[in-house]
């Protein structure tokens, strides 16, 4: 080789050196920030004609025990873009409400989740009437995968109007999210409310119950029955080890080869007592 290629090489060399090490490091600032934390989300607020937004402050003066809890809520974060930012939190899910405080509350918001709107009085501009407008439509706007959650075949009744959205989430202090404080075992405590049976005390207790119901179960909706989020044994088989020798199936050390050819693990009668059982180690009635 030419002695006179071998400078411009080992310089070639470097700089891939060099580019790949800033890769690296934007790689990672990109995602540093990407995992930043912040306090605000950005939202498109709806306009309401002859209405205004005011922001959330001005509901303090009628509900004072919300607005004190409400600076808690993850929906307390959710304000308008722009250098007019608004913290429109309450708004964001009542729509604007200049026309309601400017009545003294007899006009409602926009959306009060109640029946019907009264008809605009000497206090407000002339709107027109909007229908009824359910609770979980209004979270349908901004949470529209879990929209298509509610339409697999196996739901909460939620779109049946037997519950509602805030039956389980708490929309004015908190975490939106059961269980979303340190306290891991609160995660459970929406299902529990309705689901009391599931709860024990067992003397043999299935010890997925401390990894929470949503380790099995699905909490809007899904393809498999009972909401799980998988079908069959293949649920079970996520934590309990199997082993196939000389043709044998084994789990837990049991030669379980003909059992999984008769069902589930609950419905082929082994383990039905599904969630802890008084009688049996085995999980049965």
């Amino acid at each position: 080789m030419n002695s006179d290629f071998r400078p411009f090489l080992k310089s070639a060399s470097q700089w891939r050196r060099v580019l790949v090490l800033t890769g690296a490091v934007l790689l990672l600032l990109g995602g540093a920030i990407a995992c930043r934390t912040v306090n605000r989300t950005v939202v498109q607020l709806p306009e309401v004609p002859g209405a205004k937004y005011i922001g959330s402050r001005e509901c303090e003066q009628c509900h004072q025990t919300i607005y004190r809890e409400f600076v808690t809520a993850d929906h307390s974060r959710l304000i308008t873009e722009g250098p007019n930012a608004l913290n429109a939190g309450c708004e964001s899910c009542h729509g604007p409400a200049s026309l309601h405080s400017e009545s003294g509350g007899e006009t409602k918001p926009p959306f009060s989740f109640s029946a019907g709107r009264p008809p605009a009085n000497s206090f407000a501009a002339q709107v027109a009437t909007t229908p009824a407008r359910t609770t979980e439509t209004l979270c349908f706007q901004c949470h529209t995968d879990v929209r298509g959650q509610f339409n697999l075949p196996n739901h909460h009744p939620v779109t049946k109007g037997s519950i509602t959205c805030t039956a389980c989430h708490s929309p004015h202090s908190g975490s939106i999210h059961a269980g979303g404080g340190t306290a891991m075992l609160s995660q459970n405590d929406a299902c529990i409310r309705c689901h009391s049976q599931q709860k024990g005390p067992f003397v043999f207790e299935h010890a997925a119950l401390h990894e929470g119901c949503t380790i099995c179960h699905t909490p809007h909706g899904s393809v498999n029955a009972k909401l799980l989020t998988a079908r069959d044994a293949n649920l079970c088989l996520k934590c309990h080890f199997q082993q196939v020798s000389g043709g044998t199936l084994l789990i837990g050390g049991s030669d379980h080869t003909l059992r999984v050819q008769q069902g589930t693990c609950w419905s082929a009668g082994c383990h039905s007592a599904v969630h802890g059982s008084r009688v049996s180690s085995a999980l049965r009635f």
